[in-house]
């Protein structure tokens, strides 16, 4: 079994009007370029959807494709959405969305204490907004600060 210490939130890049999951992401991350990456599979081991619906993507037991150079001990977490109606990334996450994070997040921390949690854009190098909020005063927020 693979060491996790880190936890990685991402978003999908995708308007609030979007109603996708796994399967979607999937089939952008595998299709061959300039469709997709051209990856063996979805680069994200959770996806949330919309209605808080927590989809499983890459097995757990396999790297992901999520933050380059830290994929090797990390699990991708994806929330669906992430993208304003005026292109800029945007906060824009449903009520189901957070308490399915929070949920997943804290029965996470149970499988793999000690693991970190931050945001896509918490990593070196990562020129994107991605999760469009800041991670930290999240768990703060919700009481995981010290998780």
């Amino acid at each position: 079994m693979r060491k996790i210490n880190a936890i990685v939130i991402h978003c999908s890049d995708t308007l609030a009007t979007a109603d996708i999951g796994a399967k979607e992401i999937r089939a952008w991350h595998t299709a061959p370029p300039p469709a997709g990456n051209g990856w063996a599979d979805i680069g994200y081991h959770y996806v949330i959807r919309r209605d808080g619906t927590v989809e499983a993507g890459r097995p757990v037991d396999r790297p992901g494709a999520h933050v380059m150079g830290y994929n090797a001990n990390s699990l991708g977490l994806c929330l669906v959405g992430g993208r304003g109606d005026c292109g800029r990334p945007e906060n824009n996450y449903t009520p189901a969305q957070w308490a399915a994070l929070k949920a997943l997040v804290i029965g996470l921390l149970k499988t793999y204490p000690g693991a970190i949690i931050k945001g896509h854009r918490d990593y070196p190098n990562v020129p994107k907004a991605c999760p469009c909020f800041e991670v930290k005063a999240w768990l703060k927020k919700e009481g995981l600060a010290g998780a």
